[in-house]
C-alpha cells in the first residue's frame, strides 16, 4: 500500500467536489489509480470516464497513464488547456 496525494483541477476539481485528498492505494500507475476512481461511481465515473480527456501529473510533470507510482507520490489529474 501506498499513501498518494490526489488533486483534482478544474472541471474535475468542481464535479467531484473536492480539489484534493490522501489517498491509501495499491495502484501501481497512474491508470490503474484512474480506474480505482473511476469504480467510485457518480461524480467519479463521470469526470474521470475513459471516455473524456484527462490529463495526468505525477510529481507536477504530465505523463501517460503508464507512469509509476511511488509511495508519497502527488498525482493530478484535470482536463486539457487550451489557450491562444
Amino acid at each position: 500500500m501506498k499513501t498518494l496525494t490526489v488533486r483534482y483541477f478544474a472541471s474535475v476539481r468542481e464535479a467531484v467536489g473536492t480539489a484534493q485528498e490522501t489517498l491509501r492505494t495499491d495502484a501501481a500507475t497512474a491508470g490503474a489509480l484512474r480506474d480505482q476512481l473511476i469504480a467510485r461511481g457518480g461524480a467519479w465515473a463521470e469526470s474521470l470516464s475513459r471516455s473524456r480527456a484527462v490529463r495526468v501529473a505525477v510529481a507536477q510533470e504530465l505523463c501517460d497513464e503508464a507512469a509509476v507510482l511511488q509511495d508519497g507520490a502527488e498525482v493530478a489529474f484535470f482536463p486539457p488547456v487550451t489557450g491562444g
